[in-house]
């Protein structure tokens, strides 16, 4: 009978298989506990970004299912971003009630919330969190009056003091509006040697501010979007979205060929009639593909995709100030029997709501995008049997209509007025006209008179709503008209 010898192992082979075993008990006790790694914040949608008014809402992504509650209680950002929290799995999307401060850098943290085991059980407390997200300084670009810079677009960073001018010396600009990004301006500009009254050869261009993701982008670089070889430019507005730019024009030769014209892309414009006849006031809504066009009876809301019949007929108003930013409300002029006017809040439910009335006229209204409430520039009659009127700035709020006068201008020469995209700070222009008649070289007032000088003021809305006190006007160093907030 054949006998095997006997397997013996040698100590290291013993070693080995003990090692083996130990490891095998210690993955099997593992796997019986389960995953008992800390839950974690894995992606912050804001993480080291810029951001501003256009941007609503962050996101932040669990490793695990979170308690809800306790993620909601110990969520903090600094300084406060007051906002609303909605879940989705295990996405946390938080979306705030009123715009970030500009020039400020925010810091979000989260600890001691617990991870979900089911049946309304906590587990393991979430590794701490801590980012941080920045928003824009605050900058404004204005139309120049002085020297140099007379006629020019100029951006003047508030925060670091710092002016750059991004036109050339040989174009005098007409209007403007900014990007939604605020890294391009649109504007329309003719050459000065063609700025003169009932010549209407502005060009539409676009130039570059230095705000951008890019370095590469610099600012200044202009680029024509549309010509006046055929057709004046006349009035303009730019979607909200940036997509689309809503123009009237004139054909050349022929008075009585005027309409609505827009315009899809900045690379290729080749620009389709919307309308044909005089617009007015138009203004695109914040949806980007409607405008309020004003008629002589009411306000049509069209399309801005060309034959698309009328949307809805709003009779009575005539113009269109402002929109808040989801398009459900509007301000409206309206011009009453009694010679005076009156601003109404229209909602998109069918609402009429007369807010403010006057006997003298409403130069702008904007919401203020912190606190349900519209600002208004407006001319009031001062008391007396001579007939003389007044510049005031006005606060209406939303909630209990009472009307709050912040400010009373000594000057009413065509001011315009600019809400902070944050809705902290207003700026207002104050123009200063010669007696005399505009000769070559003088910039003019859209009722044709030459502009001496204009001082732009800054008023610090932050306490205005609440506060007895109204804004100390604050004159800044710098000299133009026609002021606008950089998104």
């Amino acid at each position: 009978m054949f006998v095997g010898k006997l397997t013996r192992f040698e100590p290291i082979d013993r070693t080995a298989l003990s090692l083996m075993v130990l490891l095998s008990l210690a993955i099997g006790f593992l796997l019986a506990q389960g995953d008992r790694s800390l839950p974690k914040v894995r992606d912050f949608s804001w993480k080291n970004k810029q951001v501003g008014a256009r941007d609503t809402a962050f996101v932040l992504t669990f490793s695990r299912p979170m308690d809800r509650a306790s993620v909601e209680a110990n969520l903090h950002v600094e300084p406060p971003l007051p906002g609303k929290i909605s879940w989705s799995g295990r996405r946390l999307v938080y979306t705030s009630i009123a715009p970030p401060q500009y020039d400020r850098t925010y810091t979000i943290s989260l600890q001691q919330a617990r991870e979900k085991l089911g049946s309304d059980k906590q587990g393991n407390a979430i590794a701490p969190f801590v980012s941080q997200f920045s928003t824009p300084d605050r900058a404004f670009v204005y139309t120049g009056t002085e020297a140099a810079e007379k006629g020019r677009l100029i951006l003047y960073n508030l925060t670091r003091q710092q002016k750059i001018i991004l036109t050339p010396e040989n174009l005098v600009v007409k209007d403007y509006r900014i990007y939604p990004a605020g890294d391009r301006i649109l504007f329309s500009a003719s050459e000065w040697s063609k700025y003169q009254p009932g010549l209407y050869e502005q060009s539409l261009y676009a130039v570059t501010t230095g705000r951008s993701s890019d370095p590469a982008q610099k600012p200044g670089s202009i680029q024509q979007i549309l010509g006046n070889q055929d057709y004046e430019n006349l009035k303009f507005d730019l979607s909200g979205d940036g997509k689309a730019i809503a123009i009237q024009r004139a054909k050349r030769g022929n008075a009585e060929d005027i309409g609505l014209w827009v315009v899809r892309s900045s690379t290729s414009p080749v620009p389709q009639r919307l309308l044909s006849r005089p617009a007015g006031e138009f203004a695109i809504a914040p949806d980007s593909a409607t405008f309020a066009n004003p008629q002589a009876d009411g306000i049509a809301i069209l399309s801005l995709t060309p034959n698309v019949k009328p949307l809805e007929f709003i009779p009575s108003f005539r113009r269109v100030f402002s929109f808040t930013p989801d398009g459900r409300e509007s301000a409206m002029l309206k011009y009453n029997s009694d010679f005076t006017q009156s601003i109404f809040l229209v909602t998109n439910q069918g609402l009429q709501k007369e807010l403010i009335r006057t006997a003298g006229e409403f130069l702008n209204c904007q919401f203020d995008p912190r606190n349900p409430q519209l600002y208004c520039l407006l001319t009031r009659r001062k008391p007396g049997k001579e007939f003389s009127e007044q510049l005031t700035l006005e606060a209406i709020n939303l909630h209990t209509f009472a009307v709050k006068a912040l400010l009373v201008l000594p000057d009413q020469v065509e001011t315009k007025m600019s809400l902070s995209p944050d809705g902290l700070e207003l700026l207002l222009d104050r123009l200063v006209v010669k007696k005399s008649e505009p000769v070559a070289g003088d910039l003019r007032t859209e009722g044709g008179s030459a502009i001496a000088s204009s001082t732009l003021i800054l008023l610090n809305l932050k306490n205005a709503p609440t506060s007895n006190n109204s804004p100390l006007p604050q004159e800044l160093p710098v000299k133009g008209f026609r002021p606008r907030w950089l998104p």
